[in-house]
């Protein structure tokens, strides 16, 4: 064993041994844990050394006036390439998705509650019954070889993504509640019924069921366009050079050049539809989590997307930056593989006798793990235990009151014993109920000091009520591989961690619903599919039936655990002095073409 590994080994022995002592009710002393004086709002830890992330600016407070010719180098905070699907129709990755947003958008702004506005490149109109959406896109929204957006391509969008051959992960219940769509992507139908070129700028839609979500994800906001990608078979499009080595949109920068899975260089575009962007060229690359303090310290980087926030305690006074954050739109799980997804149907199938059928495993495996000791040992309160599936960035949608399994290793003992799960052959690991050997296979991601020594943890915390939990291959598995495995349900895994990012809708079904790809419990019910339907509604468009809607979502899914989650998230971005016009606040008017630095080299400590 080398000296690095040896070095990351005890990392994570000494991790896991602070977490089983916090269980224990240990003491958790912090004094030897600074303080933070920092410009970013004087962000002290608490007491018991603790972060809030209700204490940090959303908002870069210097308010300098941008250069000329300015440069900026933004990173993806990656152990891994991206994958290089750069076109929102087909991407699945979070790091493919930061280098589409500096040169694509989608043509719909949204407000602070993350409905859309009337201010972005298109603007939208409903009829009386809430099912007819008439989509008029603005005069000189051109994509970047000077083309005019147009409404054939925000219909020829919704044609790939509905195309029996589309090999992405879009479609789903949102393009299933467009009239006729079911019909065209069974083959059944050359066209969407349901949809109309009224003229060059104006697409009319029409749904089955209007509701709130319509407006908050609900509509696809993003074209694709077809006179690049016509002549393509929809199969062959996503490996295509126009999604690889050229892509291109309708957004503030246009792609120069790509170093695959490293960098993309992006240059002004001066015909940005709202007027043109403050920096010259903006780089964006891969950054390392072990790497990434010093690139922010010697100007590597200006910012990158979001910190590490196991790093955040050891480097909150970094003097060049400015620590910006927010509640994140993501939640950390463990999913249980409960079935398999029928590609050629479309749907999720249940697997009755899957390894992790049984709910009393499940749930005692909920019970057997401390989320409040890994939220306050590995990030410092800046990620903290999770209850149900509906996020606190939905505050007026989370419950908190409903019960669900908090640490409570008895709990799960008793749970096992009484479900049938007994060691019998005294070699402190249970059998299944059936008398035979138990062994549950874990896949989890790689990234950051925090990987190994959390998925340690919960393995011995597992181990620790007498289930044989074992990593899969014996390792931890990079970004790409690990969500191969998922998609093609290979059959290495039973049991996952994940992390899911929501978008700014709170409707769960595009990782709960039936039709979903992204299902990856591949599981569903009939109640399932019946509460997102209804919480999607028209007669959703009442907040208080919807919440309750909701409220009998979260149970429901504390009652049967295809997953549960385990943290809440925090959003940590640092953001050099050099910075100006940067925002993570929803409310904000800033837009990503007006952010500009105020000196030509960056601010370094």
């Amino acid at each position: 064993m080398g000296k690095t590994s040896l070095s990351k080994w005890l990392l994570a022995l000494m991790l896991v041994l602070m977490l089983a002592l916090a269980a224990c009710g240990g003491d958790d002393s912090s004094d030897d844990k600074k303080d933070s004086d920092d410009k970013s709002g004087e962000k002290a830890q608490s007491e018991d050394g603790l972060f809030n992330i209700e204490d940090f600016s959303m908002t870069a407070t210097n308010d300098g006036e941008p250069i000329e010719d300015g440069t900026l180098t933004y990173g993806i905070v990656s152990d891994t390439v991206f994958e290089g699907t750069f076109n929102f129709n087909f991407y699945s990755g979070a790091p493919d998705y930061e280098v589409i947003a500096w040169f694509d958008e989608p043509l719909f702004d949204s407000d602070a509650n993350y409905a859309y506005t009337q201010d972005g490149a298109a603007t939208w109109e409903v009829d009386e019954s809430g099912k007819v959406y008439t989509l008029k896109i603005k005069d000189g929204v051109n994509w970047h070889d000077g083309e005019p957006v147009t409404a054939e391509d925000w219909l020829f969008a919704h044609e790939v993504i509905g195309h029996p051959d589309y090999v992405g992960i879009r479609y789903g219940s949102d393009f299933e509640n467009i009239e006729g769509m079911v019909e065209y992507h069974d083959g059944e139908a050359d066209t969407i019924s349901g949809i109309e070129v009224v003229d060059e700028k104006t697409l009319q839609i029409t749904f089955k069921e209007g509701g709130p979500s319509l407006t908050t994800g609900g509509i696809w906001p993003y074209a694709l366009p077809k006179h690049i990608f016509g002549e393509m078979e929809v199969a062959n499009m996503m490996e295509s050079d126009a999604v690889r080595k050229n892509p291109i949109g309708f957004g503030p920068y246009k792609v120069e050049s790509i170093v695959p899975g490293e960098s993309v260089v992006l240059t002004k575009n001066e015909d940005y539809w709202r007027g043109e962007p403050a920096l010259d060229q903006v780089t964006v690359k891969v950054v390392s989590p072990s790497t990434v303090v010093q690139e922010l310290k010697t100007g590597g980087v200006d910012m990158v997307d979001s910190f590490p926030t196991d790093q955040f305690v050891d480097n909150a006074d970094m003097e060049n930056v400015e620590f910006l954050g927010q509640v994140d739109n993501a939640y950390t799980y463990i999913g249980f593989k409960l079935g398999k997804w029928d590609a050629e149907a479309s749907e999720v199938v249940v697997d009755p006798n899957a390894k992790m059928a049984d709910v009393n495993l499940r749930r005692a495996m909920w019970y057997a793990v401390d989320n409040d000791a890994v939220g306050d040992n590995f990030y410092n309160g800046l990620r903290w235990s999770a209850s149900t599936l509906i996020i606190p960035f939905f505050p007026e949608y989370h419950n908190a009151d409903i019960e669900t399994p908090t640490f409570d290793p008895e709990e799960a003992k008793s749970i096992l014993d009484e479900a049938g799960y007994k060691d019998l052959d005294g070699d402190g690991y249970r059998e299944n109920p059936e008398g035979e050997e138990l062994v549950i296979n874990f896949a989890s991601m790689s990234g950051g000091d925090t990987a190994e020594p959390i998925a340690q943890y919960y393995i011995q915390a597992w181990g620790n009520v007498g289930l044989n939990v074992q990593l899969v291959d014996g390792r931890l598995l990079e970004f790409n591989s690990f969500y191969e495995r998922l998609e093609a349900d290979d059959p290495a895994y039973d049991i996952f961690q994940g992390a899911w990012g929501t978008g700014t809708d709170v409707n769960p079904a595009g990782i709960f619903a039936g039709n979903s790809p992204a299902n990856y419990p591949r599981w569903t019910n009939e109640e399932n599919d019946q509460l997102l339907a209804d919480g999607a509604s028209m007669k959703a468009m009442d907040t208080e039936y919807r919440k309750e809607v909701y409220d009998q979502w979260q149970q429901l899914m504390v009652d049967n655990i295809p997953m549960f989650p385990t943290l809440y998230r925090s959003v940590i971005v640092p953001v050099n002095d050099r910075v100006v016009n940067y925002t993570l606040d929803p409310a904000s008017e800033l837009r990503r073409y007006q952010i500009g630095v105020t000196q030509a080299e960056p601010v370094v400590e």
